[in-house]
C-alpha cells in the first residue's frame, strides 16, 4: 500500500483580504505527516518532541522555530508526557505582495537556498526574545483597531527577519567550527604521518586511526594541501632518504628499508619520478661540491 501524507488545503482566513492564521496549539500526540501549499511558521513554548522535515529530523523543544514552506512534509512527534505547546502561523506569501521587488524577503519565502535549514534554536535570552515577539504579534492578532493589520505585519516580517538572520549566523559558526576542525585534524594527521612514515600508511589505516572515512581524509589532504595523501606520504618518505643520501654512505637498499619502503625496486621508481634522477646519481651529486 502506498503512503501519502496528509495535504491540507485550507487554514482560517485564507480567503480574506489578510490570509493568515494565528493559534495557539497543545499537541499530546504528534501530528502525522502532511503538507500544504501555503507558508507555517511555528514556535515551541513548552514540552519536548522531534518533527520530520523532509526526511530530515530535528529536536522540539522550548525556543525551536519552524518555518515551513509550501510542500513540505513534515510530521511532529511528541515524548510521552511532555505535550508540545507552541505558536502556530499560518499565511500566504501573498501577504507581503507590495513587497515583491525585496528580492531577499521573496528568496526566503521561496526557500531558494536549501542549505539553510527549516529550522533554528533559539537559547536563553534570545529565545525569551523571540517569544516576546510572537506575544506581541498575538496580542495584534485579537485587536480590532484600524492599525491592526499594518502592526501585525510589522511584527511577522521582524518574525521572519530575526529568524533569517540567526539561522544564517548559525550556519556560519558551524562552518567556521568545521573549518577549524578540518585544520586541527590535518595538523594532526601531518604530524602522525612524520612519526610513522616508516611503517605502512594507507589511506584507509590512517583514516581508521583518526576515526573518520577515507573518502573525507582524501578530500582533507586535497583542500588543504593541493595533492592527494599518498603524494605527501612519498614526500616525506622521499625528503628523508634525500638526507641519508646526502649524510652518510648507508647502502642504497638499506636507505629504501628505512624511509618506508619495503621494496627497493619501488624505492627507486619514485625517487626517479620525483627527483628526476636515481638515488646513486642524487648522492654523487651532491657529494661533488665537498670534493676538493
Amino acid at each position: 500500500m502506498t503512503y501519502l501524507p496528509l495535504y491540507i488545503d485550507k487554514y482560517r482566513n485564507m480567503d480574506s483580504a489578510f490570509p493568515l492564521d494565528y493559534t495557539i496549539n497543545r499537541l499530546e500526540s504528534g501530528y502525522p505527516a502532511h503538507r500544504h501549499d501555503y507558508l507555517e511558521l511555528s514556535y515551541v513554548i513548552s514540552g519536548e518532541g522531534t518533527e520530520t522535515i523532509n526526511g530530515t529530523v530535528h529536536p522540539m523543544k522550548p525556543g525551536t522555530f519552524t518555518f515551513i514552506l509550501p510542500y513540505q512534509i513534515h510530521e511532529l512527534h511528541t515524548e510521552p508526557g511532555e505535550p508540545l505547546v507552541l505558536y502556530n502561523v499560518r499565511f500566504s506569501a501573498g501577504l507581503f505582495a507590495e513587497l515583491e521587488t525585496e528580492a531577499v524577503l521573496q528568496r526566503m519565502l521561496a526557500g531558494s537556498d536549501p542549505s539553510l535549514p527549516a529550522y533554528h534554536q533559539f537559547e536563553e535570552v534570545a529565545a525569551s526574545a523571540m517569544k516576546r515577539s510572537f506575544d506581541r504579534f498575538y496580542e495584534e492578532y485579537g485587536r480590532a483597531d484600524s492599525w491592526r493589520l499594518l502592526k501585525m505585519k510589522v511584527a511577522l516580517l521582524d518574525i521572519l527577519i530575526e529568524f533569517d538572520r540567526s539561522r544564517k549566523q548559525a550556519a556560519s559558526d558551524r562552518a567556521a567550527a568545521a573549518a577549524t576542525t578540518g585544520s586541527r585534524l590535518y595538523l594532526d594527521i601531518i604530524r602522525y604521518i612524520q612519526h610513522h612514515f616508516k611503517e605502512e600508511l594507507t589511506l584507509n589505516s590512517v583514516a581508521g586511526h583518526f576515526g573518520i572515512s577515507p573518502a573525507y581524509l582524501s578530500a582533507l589532504f586535497k583542500k588543504k594541501a593541493g595533492r592527494t595523501f599518498l603524494q605527501h606520504v612519498h614526500d616525506v618518505r622521499l625528503g628523508h632518504a634525500c638526507g641519508l643520501l646526502r649524510s652518510t654512505g648507508m647502502k642504497i637498499s638499506d636507505i629504501a628499508m628505512e624511509a618506508g619502503y619495503g621494496s627497493y625496486n619501488t624505492f627507486s621508481r619514485l625517487f626517479r619520478e620525483q627527483k628526476g634522477t636515481t638515488p646513486n646519481d642524487y648522492r654523487r651529486l651532491s657529494e661533488e661540491p665537498r670534493r676538493p
